[in-house]
């Protein structure tokens, strides 16, 4: 980025009040410095002549008296319409705020028109920073004391990288909400979790110095806010059953997890995207009923019924395949992903053939065969890939959602992953493993939705366009 990018940059992030606030926050010195700067200039630019000049001339013209008579009639027709009763000194209160702001705002647009054909330039916060960055020592300076407001100016210059800060920044203040309503629900939950460990023979001595030594003694807000900073210093705690720490445990249950995702994904695409591509093209033909018929089968089928009788197939009377899972082994994945494969495979199945029957009857598609384009091309570039947007949105919130453990496969299987071990945990309840486990599911489901609306822009060049304006 070059100087005179850093200038406009800086511009239009104090035009925003949000981006005003990152700008305070992570470049607090070099912003009140050039705050300073702009307060001693302020007022004794040639800009506060024109102004005051003008000011005189719509004094001179009774402007306040008139917008002031506005703005009560306004007021009262307000009221009137509302039904509200206010006292004459409310909506003179109220009038005066409104004529004195029409009156600043009018006074601001004559200066700025004058000053403009007489070329004077209004001080402002954007024209300090950009004299103060002419200054070689200054940029320096800047540059060394607040680099994290220059990465966040980089990031606004780039689209997609400015969105998807965006959005990241937007995931913390998710997770945070999340933690605290699971959190909340949690502790005005009737089970006890230290009846269920420490079994029914405890004594309630031993109930409250195992209460004591966890902290479920302390005051609600005492417990989130210990909660809040575990969040913040990525320490979910420990385990109340086996006092395992619960980052290590979801770290590492997360390679099975993704180990059956991927798998189950490659064998749903394998067989959605040729069933969808071939019911949208040739609808309402055998084809297309036999895949649909099939389709509706899968998502009718429960995953723990089809899991056992697989096993029961397969494993027990073919002995083709183990019964459970061994991560050494890759032939234990075959089953498992195939039972999740096929249920994941009916929806995306659907939505293929859908999204393709809308695609293909435009114009578009009318004029590529017209152009006498080869069918395969027509069907994969112009159908397929103008119908790609709901197709991604399935893929990318199943493959979100599967990374949240599929747990009723993984107990059929015997899979410890990521699922099996938080339900486990949850009838405790282990609350340290339950808020990790929402804590994991939130953030994996926010990021697949931020890798979709990421590809969008990719896939679709309308999309792309307007995040160029974002």
């Amino acid at each position: 980025m070059n100087i005179k990018t850093f200038k406009d940059t800086f511009t239009r992030m104090y035009r925003n009040s949000t981006y005003r606030i990152w700008l305070w926050v992570l470049g607090f010195f070099t912003v009140l410095i050039t705050f300073i700067t702009y307060k001693c200039r302020k007022g004794k630019d040639a800009f506060a002549g024109v102004k005051t000049k003008v000011r005189e001339e719509l004094d001179a013209q009774n402007l306040k008296e008139k917008l002031l008579a506005d703005a009560i009639i306004q007021v009262k027709k307000k009221n009137e319409y509302f039904r509200k009763t206010a006292s004459d000194s409310d909506v003179e209160k109220e009038a005066k705020a409104i004529a004195n702001k029409n009156f600043e705002t009018i006074l601001h647009d004559k200066a700025k028109e004058i000053a403009e054909m007489q070329n004077i330039k209004e001080i402002t916060m954007a024209s300090c920073y950009s004299d103060l960055m002419d200054n070689m020592l200054f940029r320096i300076i800047s540059i060394v004391i607040s680099l994290p407001m220059y990465i966040i100016m980089f990031l606004f210059t780039r689209p997609i990288a400015k969105y998807a800060t965006e959005r990241i920044f937007m995931m913390i203040f998710v997770l945070f909400g999340v933690v605290w309503l699971v959190f909340t629900i949690l502790y005005i939950a009737p089970m006890d979790a230290s009846k269920n460990i420490l079994g029914p023979t405890a004594t309630q001595d031993m109930i409250d110095s195992w209460k004591s030594m966890h902290g479920l003694d302390q005051p609600y807000l005492v417990q989130l806010f210990r909660t809040f900073k575990n969040l913040i210093t990525f320490d979910l705690g420990n385990a109340y059953q086996d006092n395992a720490p619960v980052m290590e445990a979801i770290g590492s249950r997360f390679p099975i997890t993704l180990q059956v995702t991927f798998w189950s994904m490659v064998v749903a695409l394998v067989i959605a995207i040729p069933a969808g591509i071939i019911s949208a093209i040739k609808p309402y033909t055998s084809f297309d009923y036999i895949a649909m018929f099939f389709a509706l089968l899968g998502l009718s089928i429960p995953n723990f019924w089809l899991g056992l009788m697989m096993i029961l197939l397969f494993a027990i009377n073919l002995g083709l395949l183990p019964t459970s899972f061994d991560p050494n082994n890759w032939m234990t994945l075959i089953m498992p992903a195939f039972v999740v494969g096929t249920g994941m495979s009916a929806s995306i199945a659907r939505m293929t053939r859908s999204s393709m029957m809308e695609v293909k009857t435009s114009d578009y598609v009318l004029t590529a065969r017209a152009k006498g384009l080869a069918e395969n091309k027509v069907v994969l570039k112009h159908i397929l890939g103008n119908a790609m947007i709901p197709i991604i949105t399935t893929v990318g919130m199943s493959f979100g959602g599967l990374l949240g453990g599929a747990s009723v496969t993984e107990k059929v299987f015997n899979i410890n992953g990521i699922g099996s071990y938080i339900v486990d945990k949850q009838f405790i309840p282990d609350i340290p493993v339950v808020l990790g486990g929402v804590v994991y599911l939130s953030f994996v489901v926010s990021l697949a939705n931020l890798v979709i609306d990421i590809l969008y822009a990719v896939i679709d060049p309308r999309i792309k366009s307007k995040m160029k304006n974002y």
